[in-house]
């Protein structure tokens, strides 16, 4: 899942948890920074695996799990709720491509519904039919249905439940666009240098 939709998830537990358990700003957005800061570990893909982001530590349970047990032994429970909203991240990206969930094993696991097991065993073939490697998975990205209507979904949501529970941490919403145009103007440079 891209990147302003994780912080839309973050956006909805802050709000909710804020609202019901009574959070400062600073809990706020504690929670959506975890919710979406993962991802930035694509600027060490040059460490991982495969160069693939996913395959960091960043990207398994271990940090959350850190983050819940800190938030444990300090009695803090917006910290607590901020390693939950990492692990949901994560979690959640095993849905589409997969991550090295639990990191020492060194697998790639989840269900992974973005790539077949033919692609999988033949990726090279696959990438080979394409000018840039990472077009391959930006266009399998937004020809989903599901994905690009689970990203519309969890948009609206996020607007909802931030008119209902938290409206004076409006300004938030102003932080997915960055994020948003930032996948759709990669995902439309990379059609026009496939169709060049």
């Amino acid at each position: 899942m891209h990147i302003n939709s994780h912080y839309a998830l973050g956006v909805i537990i802050a709000s909710i948890s804020t609202y019901y358990l009574d959070f400062i700003a600073l809990e706020y957005t504690l929670i959506i920074i975890a919710s979406f800061i993962c991802d930035f570990d694509v600027f060490f893909s040059l460490y991982a695996r495969d160069r693939n982001h996913r395959n960091l530590i960043t990207h398994s349970i271990i940090p959350s799990v850190i983050i819940i047990i800190i938030g444990v032994i300090f009695n803090w429970l917006g910290l607590i709720i901020a390693g939950f909203a990492y692990l949901l991240h994560v979690v959640i990206d095993t849905f589409d491509w997969g991550t090295n969930l639990f990191y020492f094993p060194k697998k790639t696991i989840g269900l992974r519904f973005l790539i077949s097991k033919d692609e999988e065993e033949n990726l090279d073939k696959y990438l080979s039919k394409y000018k840039v490697k990472s077009s391959f998975f930006d266009f399998k990205y937004y020809n989903s249905k599901i994905f690009l209507f689970s990203e519309i979904f969890l948009f609206f949501v996020m607007l909802f439940i931030i008119s209902l529970f938290t409206l004076e941490y409006y300004y938030v919403l102003f932080f997915y666009f960055p994020f948003l145009f930032f996948h759709l103007g990669r995902h439309y440079k990379l059609k026009n240098i496939e169709k060049s």
